[in-house]
């Protein structure tokens, strides 16, 4: 028994272990940020434009803005088509079309967000003539849409077949069981892979590097180069005065901020029961 109780005692350190490396790194980057970006944040920083090079001050409320902007455009448009094809995969998978497009949302879901970039530039922005917001919410969409797709597949999938199988028995048309049973199942699920998407394109730089470029300016339509929250930090850290890379870091803050608040509250709705 003193043997056991020595194997188990070993390995609950070991996992714990293993556990805290793991851990480790997101503890400090997140301080680290905290600690470079906290002294740049002030009501300025959020409801002001960017200042000239080489003058202090200043803010990114034209950033935060164009990044809500095209964020929701994206969210309007990739919501529906994923959580049509997730509940296709997960009520109606069978066959040769549902093994295609179950393929095609794999190898979407890995393709690099550059690579997604440069398809939605050459597709609109070099046949429009110039970067626009629209172009980078759909980059932002494309990105969204077979992880919103996978996830919501898998959480309807969580409904019990019983479920299914009762409203069928009750006499109720299939689409029916779909819509009031099983889609109200799965809401609180749904919802979480819907945030975990919003969460992971919000700090995406690269797509928008080629779509939506930037501006320096408050946008007046998305129909024009935009500013986004990603793009200004990576262009303040890239330049040569010392307080735009300190706006750099508070704007880096404010993004890891958002996905931290984002995964408690994904956290917490999952902790509650479907």
């Amino acid at each position: 028994m003193s043997w056991r109780l020595f194997k188990n005692t070993a390995m609950l350190f070991i996992v714990r272990f293993f556990a805290i490396m793991g851990a480790l790194p997101f503890f400090l980057i997140t301080f680290y940020v905290f600690y470079k970006g906290f002294g740049a944040l002030n009501w300025d920083f959020f409801t002001q434009i960017p200042k000239p090079p080489g003058e202090n001050g200043g803010g990114i409320a034209n950033a935060l803005w164009g990044t809500c902007q095209m964020v929701g455009v994206a969210i309007i448009v990739a919501v529906p088509w994923g959580l049509v094809a997730g509940l296709y995969l997960s009520e109606f998978g069978r066959g040769k079309t549902a093994f295609f497009l179950r393929m095609a949302v794999d190898l979407l879901t890995s393709v690099p967000s550059i690579v997604v970039g440069i398809f939605i530039y050459s597709l609109i922005v070099v046949n429009v003539g110039h970067f626009s917001g629209w172009a980078g919410a759909l980059a932002l969409a494309t990105i969204m849409l077979p992880f919103i797709a996978r996830s919501s597949e898998e959480m309807f999938r969580l409904v019990p077949q019983t479920v299914r199988e009762a409203g069928l028995a009750l006499g109720l048309p299939r689409w029916k069981v779909t819509y009031f049973i099983i889609f109200p199942t799965a809401f609180k699920g749904v919802m979480t892979s819907i945030m975990l998407a919003v969460a992971r394109v919000t700090g995406e730089t690269a797509p928008l590097l080629f779509t939506a470029l930037g501006n320096q300016f408050y946008n007046h339509s998305l129909a024009e180069p935009t500013a986004s929250l990603p793009v200004q930090v990576y262009n303040f850290a890239a330049s040569g005065f010392e307080d735009l890379q300190r706006q750099a870091w508070a704007g880096a803050l404010v993004l890891v901020l958002f996905v931290l608040t984002v995964n408690l509250a994904t956290r917490l709705l999952l902790r509650q029961k479907m």
